[in-house]
């Protein structure tokens, strides 16, 4: 008797699964959704022998009309940490703009952050969802999420931050990073406090990280302390930026000249919550950010800007190629950043 998991209800109504498929075939669920779906990587005579098996068992891919003619589902999965954040909105603006130039339809994938729904989502939606194509934003995965994200069989690229053994589109972090610390250096500045990603539950997502080597770095390079009690954390939001900034000036002792932001929304709270204590920007305290956020320009944030929309639309491009047969159309790529000096840093006042 045919196994009815929820893989096997994409068998259409014949009550064969593709799990029969591939056991008669003697090959992976994967191959055997990559051979009846007409997408690369599969050997034309595994293909011809899958699609003989399917035919004789009567297994019928739960696909449009339009899908069954072509084997794909035009269909490319956006896979997200969170969509009410700035960069993955701009991602999938990006995403959604070259997919619907070429007639395809976006299906998002929204992980709703850290949770117990995670693993959930990645094993019984994500993986078994008919999508000719991945596109996953930058994030946090536990080690089993990677494991399932390495078991799909289909074109996958990784937008804004390494994922191991997946290509990826991103700006070096490190860099960047760099960048925005040496521009307070060269202001003069030398009490310069870091307010980075909340590390500790990051996984193995390696922005956060990187980016406070980066200060690290930097700082030792120019023979400066990083002071541990000027280390704030904070989940790139705008309210953790203000959450940050109030522990900061609590503390007693001397104050920094300047603050170095992991991401723009952080800066603006950090900016917002300063103004209620009387903190005046940059003549007391220069704050600079990563990213170049829409509100960034309005509120004269000083940046290091990148462009997640265009990662996106790059990655996007790269990942229907390759369903159109380019070899080699999925690869890695450095996104460009730039430093956007505006007016929230200045040299440190006398």
């Amino acid at each position: 008797m045919s196994r009815t998991t929820g893989r096997s209800q994409r068998g259409g109504h014949t009550g064969v699964s593709i799990e029969d498929v591939a056991a008669a075939a003697g090959v992976s669920t994967a191959t055997v959704s990559r051979a009846v779906r007409g997408l690369p990587r599969v050997s034309p005579a595994t293909r011809e022998k899958i699609l003989e098996v399917a035919g004789a068992l009567g297994y019928v891919a739960s696909s449009s009309a339009s899908g069954l003619a072509t084997g794909r589902t035009r269909t490319v999965g956006v896979l997200a940490p969170f969509v009410n954040r700035w960069f993955f909105s701009k991602a999938i603006e990006g995403a959604d703009r070259e997919l619907h130039s070429r007639k395809y339809n976006l299906s998002l994938f929204n992980l709703g952050g850290h949770g117990s729904n995670r693993e959930r989502l990645f094993s019984s939606t994500m993986v078994y969802k008919q999508i000719d194509a991945l596109l996953v934003l930058c994030m946090a995965l536990s080690a089993e999420e990677l494991e399932h994200l390495h078991k799909i069989d289909i074109p996958l690229v990784v937008v804004g931050g390494h994922v191991e053994d997946c290509p990826y589109i991103g700006i070096n972090d490190y860099e960047a990073a760099s960048t925005a610390v040496r521009h307070l250096l060269e202001l003069g500045h030398r009490d310069i406090a870091l307010l980075h990603g909340d590390d500790e539950t990051d996984l193995n997502f390696d922005v956060p990280r990187v980016r406070i080597r980066a200060f690290q770095d930097v700082m030792a390079d120019a023979g400066l302390d990083v002071r541990p009690e000027w280390d704030e954390w904070g989940d790139f939001t705008v309210t953790s930026g203000q959450e940050a900034f109030t522990r900061l000036w609590s503390q007693p002792g001397p104050k920094p000249t300047a603050i170095f932001c992991s991401s723009d929304e952080m800066a603006m709270g950090v900016i917002f919550e300063a103004g209620r204590h009387g903190v005046r920007i940059p003549q007391d305290l220069s704050v600079i950010g990563i990213d170049d956020h829409d509100f960034s320009e309005a509120l004269g944030l000083t940046t290091v800007g990148q462009r997640p929309d265009d990662q996106a639309e790059l990655g996007t491009r790269m990942l229907l190629d390759e369903l159109d047969g380019v070899a080699g159309a999925v690869r890695s790529v450095v996104a460009p950043h730039e430093l956007i000096v505006r007016e929230t840093t200045a040299p440190p006042h006398a």
